[in-house]
């Protein structure tokens, strides 16, 4: 059947069958019994729609078998219709909720999403801005805090900086719209958690030396540490970089210390996963001689034995908030540039599990 002989049937309308081929916004408006500038609308910005309507218009379009042309819209919009997520380590599993909310905001807005593992240089600098001068994308999105200054100065030149958010992690001088979580609370939530379970020897395995998340956590860990009092000591302050081999190595250097941590307090749960198989490994028991905080709360912390205490990022919020922080500054509607430069703070909880519990010294004397 062709197009022409698809408009002219009479029979179509709600819940008719209609043909696949060669759809249009003003065959999806007949079906959903709207006109086609709420088609347009709900496609563009759904926000602006009731919910009724919007499901109505969203069903037609399943129907219909409607898809969007995006050749058309970026000559008519001169947007791509796609933004480009940097992830540093696509194998890390902390990072899948985030992406999921990202893919599912973006989602909403038929934006496709493009991810790319920034260990591959080549996505870096130049060739991000050409996608950008070439259409292909519309902004980017970057967990990775370490991007070079030289990279984001490309940006900057070619005057694509505006449309760059920084999630999870950022670059404190970069002056870019960024996402993240309360990184000094939840070291501080940690710190407390332990010392309330009477533990006053605490280490702390960092992440990476040139990580803004590693130097907020242990910010965090000194503040609460000081606040409370606790001794400092250089040998239970140990470099890590948020991987499970971090955690080994962090439990080998414990295991060789004269005077040993009750407690350790990790910068990832990757980390403490790694320190924990490690102590088991060489006959220590956690909880019952070492207590172990991690943070993040990623998926398998819940399931590993002991299950971890940590400290839990609301990831997929990181993920949809940043995608609309993104959309706002690709199509400013309700913000200036200086709110949106203002970083968007998310909140964390402690998760208290089973590999945390009081030093035996302190259950000794209670009577345990």
């Amino acid at each position: 059947m062709s197009t022409r002989n698809v408009r002219k049937d009479k029979t179509i309308g709600p819940g008719k069958a209609f043909p696949q081929k060669n759809v249009r916004i003003r065959d999806v408006a007949v079906v959903a019994g709207v006109s086609t500038a709420t088609v347009s609308r709900a496609l563009s910005n759904p926000e602006l729609l009731t919910e009724s309507t919007r499901d109505t218009v969203f069903a037609a379009i399943r129907e219909t078998g409607y898809r969007v042309n995006k050749a058309a819209r970026t000559l008519r919009t001169r947007q791509a219709g796609a933004v480009l997520i940097l992830v540093p380590n696509l194998g890390n599993p902390f990072f899948s909720q985030i992406l999921a909310g990202i893919s599912e905001s973006f989602g909403d807005h038929d934006m496709s999403v493009l991810i790319a593992d920034t260990k591959d240089l080549v996505t870096a600098g130049k060739f991000l801005v050409d996608h950008f001068l070439n259409s292909q994308i519309d902004g980017v999105i970057c967990l990775d805090g370490s991007l070079p200054e030289t990279e984001l100065e490309q940006f900057r030149k070619n005057g694509v900086a505006d449309r760059i958010v920084f999630a999870c992690e950022w670059v404190q001088s970069a002056g870019l719209p960024s996402v993240r979580s309360d990184n000094v609370e939840g070291a501080r939530l940690a710190v407390r958690h332990l010392h309330q379970l009477g533990h006053r020897k605490i280490a702390h395995v960092t992440g990476p030396g040139d990580n803004v998340l590693t130097y907020e956590r242990r910010r965090g860990m000194l503040e609460e540490r000081a606040r409370l009092r606790l001794p400092v000591r250089d040998d239970w302050i140990l470099r890590g970089d948020f991987s499970l081999e971090s955690g080994r190595r962090a439990a080998l250097r414990i295991l060789e210390l004269e005077e040993k941590p009750t407690a350790v307090f990790c910068a990832s749960d990757q980390v403490a996963f790694g320190l924990m198989s490690t102590l088991t490994a060489h006959g220590l028991s956690v909880p019952e001689d070492m207590s172990v905080v991690g943070f993040d709360d990623i998926e398998l912390s819940d399931y590993y034995i002991p299950a971890l205490t940590t400290i839990r990022q609301d990831r997929r919020a990181l993920g949809t908030k940043a995608a609309s922080l993104l959309l706002e500054c690709i199509e400013p509607k309700t913000t200036g540039r200086a709110e949106r430069l203002k970083p968007v703070v998310v909140g964390v909880d402690l998760v208290v599990r089973k590999s945390t519990a009081p030093p035996r010294t302190a259950r000794g004397s209670s009577g345990e």
